[in-house]
């Protein structure tokens, strides 16, 4: 009997832990969405559906990735040449209200300040007598890109599975019962006021809706200044396919009486083919995109997608253990996470953040904006547009080292077409060489300066994007590929050498005039963030030419311009360490320690550049962690999620995994906190909804396991002390290397086994004495890393205050091994 009772109590527990382990890479929930921010997101790259799971009214909300406002058009301010050496000298000689008010009356654009990402609209299904429902389930099961939702009526099993077929370009829906005759609801759609739409019927089986992207004026414009005229033409239909049952239409509904299962094709295409030009047809388009998908049959369709999905998905797993929490609805593990113990959350977030790139970031489409792919909106939050003082950059920080490449492509593209349609901008604008784009961009590349000189007033947009070009070069090694790109790194270089000015006091080359990205020193007048020279601004040039420099040398081209480059370097300024034993984010010690200003754009420095190592600028280092200290943790959502990052590169895992518990708190709904969190859907939380803390905290976890940007491969450099044990696998290191599988115990590494795609030294970095598999004893590394991917920042010493009072910092104790690889090459590497 003792015994039967224990084989039971085992096999419940096998059953409880089988369907925790079953549900890890699904969010699911027992209720509906009561709004947006609980709906859950399909994507495929291009279209995107937020999903509410109601079974009475059902809203599917709609977005086309190329459907913004506006069409065609540029955003120079020519008035700029001729203001822009007066502005310099109003900073240099302190006057910044001055300046800021002719930056903003001859700098900012007076034709467009960016134009909205704009939502396609809704479809609505409205079903007969599914009132009193229970059983009720909703899932999103990212290992497969699909959403489905399940209940139960009268007896009466209901499902309805969806998803954004990356192979077939629509939308499949399949509603199933598991009785005949009894699935019944009618179909419309609409789009926010006060957008005009025409909606109709075709074939008594197509419902459509066209209409067009929004003329936009933005409310900072001179009264004058006409809108841009909203060019972009959409197409929304939807073709119902019953199974059993009848399926009539009316002037702009379909409704289907009593079937047995019910198909759904939902297609959207826009006119536009690039930002030039937007000649398509999008009503031929989405017409074929059905015609094409319909025939196939349903399972084929979601084959395709899935498989297609997972060639991405499946690169990189992760496990770091699972607790009974894993047994709860999403929503109620998102608010215990901080208070409990729920490692496979954590898991879950990180690969969420993967599937979000892969469903809103495809080859030959457009990069993910500000809201990804989903917004509901006409005229949403900072326009959904693409803000590239952080956010756009922040969102591609997991595409190299999780292992999704090619995700990166469309914001690689978009770098390309900015070179292009930059260079007249600092022409016209600046009379310099090269190219410009400030801290805002839309789809139609837009390079001038938006939304007033306090936040616009800022040159090194494009200096920031250009780094992503050689970032994807660092992992790929493709010396094809860095040709191609090449040119825009070149462009933007010669633009920094054009617009650098010498500051008076000591003759380094600084940006003037520009920001410290929106924000400006304590004691200014509200909102005058204008400088002359700011930390972030000399990090991002020192890497554009440095970068630009080892590019040149590699493909063997523009020696006369690498020494221009080489010579500009010597005359940047130094970073400094202020009074405050901080890292100073002006050229002047103008911090205030009790700033909790949510951007740290001076640790750029830190991540996601090189700049600071604990090795060879202690005081660096130590300067950052004050900074970060300082700041303090709470924050925006996309903030805190940068700092998971800085903490991790800081080596601190435990301040990392804090950050974590400060993301993943449920906010959003009654009672809940105020502030930066995480939604019920799962999606970051400024407030409102930002992508880019999602793909933040996806990087920062990476960067806790993995980190190759300080001439080794440090292997679980900033390990909390929650993930005692663990494994991953997929994760990718600079210079071609791939960590095939990584596991720990207690806090130490016991195996990692590290594929050479490109071959060269590889360098490791590890807490614990490491080995061969064959039990042979590893080489100590010395001296400086001879694989040309990993060769250190050779920055300039930097200047400490007098009155700082930084104390003695020692790196943390690890062994160091250098090991010869070829070309495709595995390394095993054991515990010693």
């Amino acid at each position: 009997m003792k015994k039967a009772f224990y084989v039971l109590v085992l096999t419940l527990l096998a059953a409880v832990n089988s369907n925790a382990q079953n549900k890890d890479l699904k969010l699911w929930y027992d209720a509906p969405a009561a709004d947006w921010n609980e709906a859950l997101p399909l994507g495929n790259g291009r279209l995107g559906a937020m999903v509410f799971g109601d079974p009475i009214n059902e809203n599917i909300q709609l977005n086309e990735l190329t459907l913004w406002g506006g069409g065609p058009h540029r955003n120079d301010n020519p008035d700029a040449k001729g203001a822009l050496s007066e502005v310099r000298n109003l900073l240099f000689e302190g006057k910044y209200d001055e300046a800021h008010r002719l930056a903003n009356k001859s700098i900012i654009s007076k034709v467009s300040h960016g134009m909205p990402y704009e939502t396609v609209g809704n479809l609505r299904l409205n079903f007969k007598n599914q009132d009193n429902y229970s059983d009720y389930y909703r899932e999103l099961d990212i290992e497969n890109a699909i959403n489905s939702t399940q209940y139960t009526v009268d007896g009466v099993a209901y499902k309805r599975e969806i998803f954004t077929s990356f192979t077939d370009q629509v939308i499949v829906m399949k509603l199933t019962a598991n009785k005949a005759g009894k699935i019944s609801f009618n179909a419309s759609m609409d789009r926010p006021e006060p957008a005009k739409v025409s909606t109709y019927t075709e074939n008594n089986n197509v419902l459509v809706m066209t209409g067009f992207g929004s003329d936009n004026k933005n409310k900072r414009l001179p009264k004058e200044t006409p809108a841009i005229k909203g060019e972009v033409e959409f197409d929304s239909r939807i073709k119902i396919v019953p199974n059993g049952g009848t399926l009539t239409a009316t002037k702009n509904t379909l409704e289907v009486k009593n079937a047995d299962s019910v198909t759904l094709y939902i297609s959207i295409a826009t006119n536009f083919v690039n930002y030039q030009d937007v000649s398509a047809d999008a009503h031929q388009r989405a017409a074929d995109y059905i015609a094409k998908a319909e025939q196939k049959d349903y399972k084929d369709l979601v084959t395709d997608h899935s498989t297609f999905y997972k060639q991405y998905f499946n690169r990189v797993s992760l496990d770091l253990g699972i607790s009974n929490s894993a047994k709860h609805p999403t929503d109620v593990r998102i608010k215990e996470f901080s208070t409990g113990y729920d490692p496979s959350l954590a898991v879950l977030y990180f690969q969420f953040g993967r599937y979000l790139l892969i469903s809103s970031s495809q080859p030959g489409g457009q990069p993910s904006n500000l809201q990804g792919l989903w917004c509901k909106d006409l005229t949403p939050p900072w326009k959904s547009a693409y803000t590239v003082n952080i956010n756009t950059e922040m969102n591609y920080w997991p595409a190299e080292v999780t292992n999704l490449s090619e995700m990166h492509d469309p914001l690689i593209q978009m770098v390309r077409d900015l070179s292009v349609s930059g260079k007249e901008t600092a022409k016209v604008m600046y009379g310099a060489e090269g190219w410009v784009t400030h801290h805002n961009t839309d789809l139609w590349r837009i390079a001038g300066p938006v939304d007033g000189a306090t936040w616009g007033m800022w040159t090194t947009g494009g200096t920031w994007l250009a780094q992503h070009v050689w970032d994807k070069f660092m992992y790929n090694g493709d010396l094809d590929y860095l040709k191609s790109v090449y040119p825009a790194m070149k462009g933007a270089s010669e633009f920094c050498l054009s617009f650098l000015i010498p500051e008076p006091k000591n003759d380094w080359l600084i940006i003037s005039p520009t920001i410290s990205p929106e924000h400006g020193p304590k004691g200014r007048s509200k909102s005058v963030n204008i400088e002359a020279g700011t930390t972030m601004d000399n990090q991002l040039v020192f890497d554009m030419l440095t970068k630009t420099i080892t590019a040149a040398k590699l493909l063997n081209v523009d020696a006369e311009l690498v020494a221009k480059m080489e010579t500009t370097l010597t005359k940047l300024p130094p970073m400094k360490i202020g009074q405050h034993n901080q890292v100073q984010e002006w050229m002047e010690d103008l911090d205030d320690p009790d700033d909790k200003h949510r951007h740290v754009s001076h640790l750029y420095g830190l991540y996601p550049s090189n700049l600071m190592s604990p090795y060879r600028h202690p005081e660096l280092f130590q300067g950052a962690e004050n900074t970060l200290i300082q700041r303090g943790d709470p924050s925006t959502g996309w903030s805190m999620n940068w700092k998971i990052n800085l903490w991790a590169r800081l080596l601190d895992g435990n301040h990392a995994y804090k950050l974590m518990g400060e993301q993943i708190k449920l906010v959003g709904r009654p009672g809940s906190p105020n502030g930066g969190g995480t939604y019920a859907n799962m999606l970051d939380a400024h407030p409102p909804f930002q992508i880019d803390g999602n793909f933040g905290f996806t990087s920062g976890l990476a960067e806790m396991l993995v980190q190759s940007h300080d001439e080794a491969i440090h292997l679980i450099p900033a390990l909390p002390d929650v993930w005692k044990d663990g494994n991953v696998e997929g994760l990718r290191a600079r210079g071609g290397f791939e960590i095939t599988d990584l596991e720990w115990k207690s806090g130490e590494v016991v195996k990692a086994v590290i594929k050479s795609n490109l071959g060269g030294n590889l360098r490791i970095r590890s807490y614990n004495e490491l080995a061969s598999k064959d039990g042979k004893s590893l080489t100590n590394a010395k001296g400086n890393n001879a694989n040309t991917f990993y060769q250190a920042a050779n920055i300039k010493t930097p200047i400490v205050s007098e009155k700082a009072t930084l104390g003695k910092f020692t790196a943390p104790k690890s062994f160091l091994y250098d090991i010869a690889t070829t070309k495709g090459q595995t390394i095993v590497l054991v515990k010693k």
